[in-house]
């Protein structure tokens, strides 16, 4: 099920065509990088996803309310944490929450239990009483996706969210992300720096001179995707060699200091057919080790299939 539709949006500055006829749809549920160059447009979609900037033409859609036509009852709906955002430095952590509540007319009565409630979610529960200018650039960042989720939103916009984090934090607001994944939550979330969003991820957009170049579903593109597994053997013969190469899904086979090495194309399943079928033959494995490929390189994959097509 969609809930996010994007049809035909084109946006323009000045002399300059930012966004050029962006099509796509997001499932519920799904956590989409969206990924590019600098400049290649991701903030810009962003703004218009969230009815802050007005496109040329086009329509957003987001839980079947267009987000032009009626920009008041689709925030209900979504919430955003832009690149760069304020928050009052002389409140608590509590009282902003509080404050952003009010603004989004959550009702009065159980707010302050679910706010606690929220602060726990984003973990930063023993700040609720600290002030919000006090807080760490990472928590600051927890305290901003608090306050776009405080009215409970079924979807979720985030540009760069982990700009500026030292490695602890960044692996902090990558656990919070997937708790917000585990529990259902349909995120959009923007960065060029693709290692900030592998953990989490399910989708990936490829935006490249306001453009969409690729949209593809990560477990699919790997699944298509060679893979390498290092098959550890307690001794290595001849026929074990014949009974690995001569499986489904392996092209290419090479022997290493104590067992294979195979290029395998499977998913998980796949994977754990592949072992039972070694097992059951009665090969000594003891170490199945796959590498998947990254989403950097997912990336690239698809960035050179576009460059090939485009030749």
């Amino acid at each position: 099920m969609s809930l996010i539709t994007v049809k035909n949006l084109n946006f323009e500055y000045p002399k300059k065509r930012v966004l050029k006829d962006i099509s796509f749809e997001i499932k519920q549920g799904s956590v989409t990088a969206l990924v590019g160059p600098n400049g290649a447009g991701k903030t810009t979609l962003l703004r218009c996803l969230t009815s802050l900037e007005t496109p040329l033409s086009g329509h957003v859609i987001v839980n079947g309310i267009d987000v032009h036509d009626k920009p008041r009852k689709a925030h209900q709906h979504m919430g955003y944490l832009s690149d760069f955002f304020g928050v009052y430095k002389n409140l608590s952590v509590r009282q902003c929450l509080t404050y952003m509540a009010w603004s989004q007319k959550v009702p009065v009565e159980g707010l302050e239990q679910k706010i606690t409630d929220l602060a726990k979610e984003i973990d930063i529960e023993k700040f609720l009483d600290e002030k919000a200018g006090s807080l760490s650039r990472g928590y600051k960042q927890r305290l901003g996706v608090g306050l776009a989720l405080v009215h409970g939103p079924e979807c979720l916009f985030l540009d760069e969210p982990a700009s500026g984090m030292d490695p602890e934090a960044r692996i902090k607001f990558s656990e919070l992300m997937l708790r917000l994944k585990n529990k259902g939550m349909t995120i959009i979330v923007s960065s060029h720096i693709l290692a900030e969003l592998e953990d989490y991820c399910t989708d990936m957009i490829v935006l490249r001179d306001g453009e969409i170049k690729s949209h593809v579903i990560l477990s699919e593109h790997q699944a298509a995707q060679s893979m390498t597994i290092q098959i550890a053997l307690q001794s290595v013969k001849k026929e074990y060699e014949k009974v690995i190469a001569a499986h489904e899904g392996v092209s290419e086979i090479r022997t290493s200091q104590n067992g294979v090495v195979v290029a395998f194309k499977g998913d998980q399943k796949a994977q754990g057919a592949f072992l039972k079928h070694l097992v059951d033959e009665g090969l000594p494995v003891y170490q199945f080790i796959v590498t998947q490929k990254t989403l950097k390189d997912a990336y690239m994959d698809l960035a050179e299939v576009k460059e090939m097509h485009a030749q």
